[in-house]
């Protein structure tokens, strides 16, 4: 369903991201060879090499056709609204909060780089808080964030974070919460974002958690479900999120043996068990259609934000969150601390 939106707002709007545009446009760079880009009617050339990147429904693409993102696209094209923050609630602001250690003032009036938005579901949390909000997906998912935030200070581009179209130093903040996972390498694709980042810079990531064996089974599971089609994931989620849902709530309630056997099925055929019937649909489908899903520890994670020269680490409530700034000179390079109440250890093991 779209939402409504009144003309005046939507002017406003249209005013804002009028500007932010003009400063964005100012940024971007050839992913190909790093030179300057020119707007024209709808596209941006490279003035370098040529090159000529479409603007295809309202959103410049840097990237060519299918690519391992596009159950991405059909994901969030399906979902385009189910986990936005509404009048029923504000979950999506209560994870990027717990997930990344960060509060509302660290990002208003910011220039902020959301790398992976999907439908935009974090940038409508930081836009609210009052950040002007630049989102990249490889997938064609930017094209529902584009539409879930016509009324925010907000821009996406189709294009590959292994290949950004920006200069260096542009933004304020970088945040990217669970996309780093589903790329072939996560660390070097962490490593490429803090080139991006201002001095004094805050940048966050949340990634999946290495610390627990939930995911054999459906680790093993992927290796076949990701060679679906996700219109035929979807109906096989459509059909066996439900069983095993009401499967487990069954055999919970039988005497004796019946939690135990529960526990089995819910190892051995892992589903989402969220109360509310899309969620569970949604999140086993996001579970199971990625080729690429992988899991990483605090120390791991530590390593790569501290060979980049980030500093002033801290972790979020909820693993893998770690977020660092980037140092205001080159002579604060090597710095770390951590409140100890921040410790990753004291989190795992309260």
């Amino acid at each position: 369903m779209y939402r409504l939106v009144s003309n005046d707002i939507r002017l406003s709007a249209d005013n804002r991201n009028g500007k932010l545009k003009t400063s964005v446009d100012e940024m971007l760079r050839c992913p190909t060879c790093h030179g300057r880009l020119s707007r024209r009617v709808n596209s941006y050339v490279c003035f370098s090499c040529g090159v000529d990147f479409p603007e295809v429904h309202g959103i410049v693409r840097f990237v060519d056709g299918k690519n391992y993102a596009d159950s991405f696209g059909f994901q969030w094209r399906r979902f385009d609204r189910t986990q936005l923050d509404g009048p029923g609630g504000r979950l999506s602001e209560e994870h990027f909060i717990k997930k990344t250690h960060t509060r509302p003032e660290d990002f208003k009036d910011k220039l902020i780089l959301d790398v992976g938005c999907g439908m935009g579901r974090f940038a409508e949390v930081v836009t609210r808080w009052g950040a002007r909000v630049v989102g990249i997906d490889l997938s064609t998912a930017v094209e529902v964030a584009a539409r879930n935030l016509v009324d925010r200070e907000f821009v996406g581009f189709q294009a590959d974070l292994f290949s950004l179209p920006f200069a260096p130093e542009s933004f304020d903040c970088i945040y990217s919460m669970g996309v780093l996972h589903h790329t072939p390498d996560c660390e070097h694709a962490f490593k490429v974002l803090p080139q991006y980042l201002k001095p004094g810079g805050l940048m966050a990531v949340w990634l999946y958690p290495a610390y627990n064996n939930y995911y054999r089974f459906s680790d093993q599971y992927r290796k076949i479900t990701h060679r679906l089609s996700p219109r035929a994931l979807h109906r096989l989620c459509k059909v066996a999120v439900p069983l095993f849902y009401w499967l487990d709530r069954g055999l919970s309630v039988i005497p004796l043996g019946g939690r135990l056997t529960a526990g089995l099925v819910r190892n051995v055929f892992p589903v989402d068990r969220d109360p509310d019937p899309e969620l569970r649909i949604l999140d086993t489908f996001d579970w199971y259609s990625p080729k690429y899903q992988s899991k990483h520890t605090y120390e791991e994670v530590f390593r790569w934000f501290e060979s980049c020269g980030l500093v002033n680490l801290s972790v979020g409530e909820r693993p893998v969150g770690v977020r660092g700034r980037k140092p205001l000179s080159s002579t604060s390079k090597g710095q770390h601390t951590m409140k100890k109440s921040e410790n990753y250890q004291e989190i795992l093991c309260p």
